[in-house]
């Protein structure tokens, strides 16, 4: 008998004496795949930005950022990039100095955490228990499952087909431990397929950097002279256990390839599935109107989110029509909530426009997206909450007139009055305090700045006599002035520095102006002037 346990389900039955008529062999030891993105933030990147634009060529270095301690640094980069010897972690302001043509984008890090959530769930096609593996891997326990794919090969080629279906570049190694199919996928060959009696031989040739240490017990055990798997595993025990005694069992090199090997307990917590709420409306015959019946589905769904504690962020009415076609419409709310008039309200003109066809016999009322709602008491006085007023008003102003329409003020990390404030949809964030350096600023700002002429100025100071819009104005005081220096790490080169004052005119008006530059900077002729704002 071969290493590992073996099952044979029979396919055919015994029927007078004809026997066993074909036989499957599935395997029972623990198998485990690891499939890692390594450029997942660029190939969703570019996922994303192929919708509504054309994506730079292959031969355009493109880099993605996050911000760092001195600035942007690189966090994906492409193979054009690669090849013009960027690497991870480098500032974007030098890069830029080097390559004059290097396309640079923001990473959305969200975007890909919500990206990797979903497919831990999405790659249980494959097999019951998946879960997230660092920020761009996931586990699969595809234990007795491989050969409802044509065995473990197939199953992996499946794997990084589907994936790349989805625009995303995979590898894939198999392994009896989670960690040793992390190391295979990651420093080894891809679909490398490894079992229980050969995972030594397997991770031997691998560096030692496979393992989750930390830089310094990297730069230790090549010290130590030990540069591989295989050398590690060679050392005496007991000298080692006593050298690393003082490292913490996630960081301990020898404890770690304990549970690549299999040698100690290395259990994968999968999360469990989603639940789904959803409510149908079966008809028996096809109807052309869906608003009678749209009543009954919101209160079955309601019911549903209060058994469960939850409340809808997120609904999504589909509509199927007898000629196999379906119509969706999709609805979101500021704050969760299962009460049924208000979700009903929602709906209100969102269906005059579908298209039923010959009839729908179908309906279904779908929670895309829920949160926990308590069913406890909030308030011992009885009142109703002023916020879930609001919340209830944001909700209709998003469905009448749409998510880009209504939205809140957010604040950004700068000094440019203009870069300061953004906006953000009502549905999707909440509206912040200001910071403290607008509390000396303006609250009407023009954006974009409209240009002034000055008629006299004070060398290095306010104007005295400027003319904006065709009108010319007298200043009696000023106060200032506030000096705002470009983002080096965001403005062009050449950008000139701007002097803000707080001017008042003879009427008794207060204006935002800023002189563009200073005499002899270099970076330009005879300074300019603008008007940004005024005070009321």
């Amino acid at each position: 008998m071969p290493n590992g346990i073996w099952i044979y389900f029979v396919q055919g039955a015994v029927r007078r004496g004809v026997g066993w008529r074909s036989m499957t062999q599935v395997r029972t030891e623990q198998q485990i795949v690891s499939v890692w993105f390594p450029d997942l933030t660029l190939d969703r990147w570019k996922r994303v930005i192929s919708q509504y634009r054309t994506v730079p060529a292959h031969d355009v270095p493109v880099v993605l950022t996050r911000d760092g301690a001195h600035g942007p640094v690189v966090y994906s980069l492409s193979s054009a990039a690669k090849d013009r010897g960027i690497n991870r972690g480098d500032r974007v302001v030098d890069a830029q100095a080097i390559n004059r043509d290097l396309h640079v984008e923001t990473a959305d890090l969200d975007g890909d955490h919500a990206l990797m959530q979903h497919l831990v769930h999405w790659a249980r096609r494959w097999c019951p228990w998946t879960a997230q593996d660092g920020t761009d891997g996931l586990y699969l326990d595809v234990t007795r499952a491989a050969h409802l794919f044509g065995g473990e090969a197939r199953m992996l080629r499946d794997m990084v087909q589907r994936f790349a279906m989805q625009g995303l570049t995979a590898r894939v190694a198999m392994g009896p431990t989670p960690l040793a199919a992390h190391m295979l996928a990651r420093f080894g060959a891809s679909y490398q397929i490894s079992m229980q009696q050969d995972i030594t031989a397997a991770l031997a040739p691998l560096s030692v950097t496979a393992l989750p240490i930390t830089s310094d017990m990297n730069r230790l055990l090549h010290r130590l002279g030990l540069k591989t798997i295989g050398a590690l595993a060679a050392v005496p025990r007991a000298a080692m256990m006593q050298r690393f005694s003082n490292v913490a069992a996630d960081r301990n090199p020898l404890m770690l390839l304990d549970r690549a090997l299999g040698h100690s307990p290395d259990p994968l917590n999968a999360p469990p599935d989603r639940m789904r709420f959803m409510a149908r409306a079966r008809l028996p015959e096809p109807v052309i109107d869906p608003v009678p019946h749209l009543k009954a589905l919101v209160d079955d769904l309601c019911h549903s989110l209060a058994d469960a504690e939850q409340g809808a962020r997120q609904l999504q009415l589909t509509i199927y029509r007898i000629d196999s076609e379906c119509r969706r419409v999709q609805l979101a709310t500021a704050n969760a909530s299962r009460e049924a008039a208000h979700l009903l309200r929602l709906f209100d003109g969102k269906l005059d426009n579908i298209d039923p066809g010959f009839g729908f016999d179908l309906l279904t009322l779908e929670a895309l997206r829920v949160e926990p709602v308590s069913r406890i008491q909030e308030n011992l006085d009885g009142k109703r909450d002023a916020q879930k007023d609001i919340a209830g008003l944001v909700d209709r102003l998003t469905a009448r007139l749409g998510q880009d329409r209504v939205t809140w003020s957010t604040w950004r990390e700068s000094h440019v009055p203009e870069r300061i404030e953004g906006r953000v949809s009502a549905l999707h964030g909440a509206p912040s305090a200001a910071p403290e350096l607008l509390l000396d600023r303006p609250i009407r700002v023009l954006d974009p700045p409209e240009e002034v002429r000055v008629i006299y100025a004070v060398p290095e100071g306010p104007p005295s006599q400027f003319r904006w819009r065709g009108v010319p104005y007298k200043s009696t005081r000023h106060a200032g002035p506030e000096r705002i220096a470009p983002e080096w790490w965001r403005d062009k080169t050449g950008t000139r520095l701007r002097d803000y004052y707080k001017v008042e005119v003879q009427d008794g008006r207060r204006f935002w102006l800023y002189r563009e530059g200073v005499i002899y900077d270099g970076r330009g002729a005879e300074p300019r002037w603008f008007m940004h704002g005024f005070f009321v």
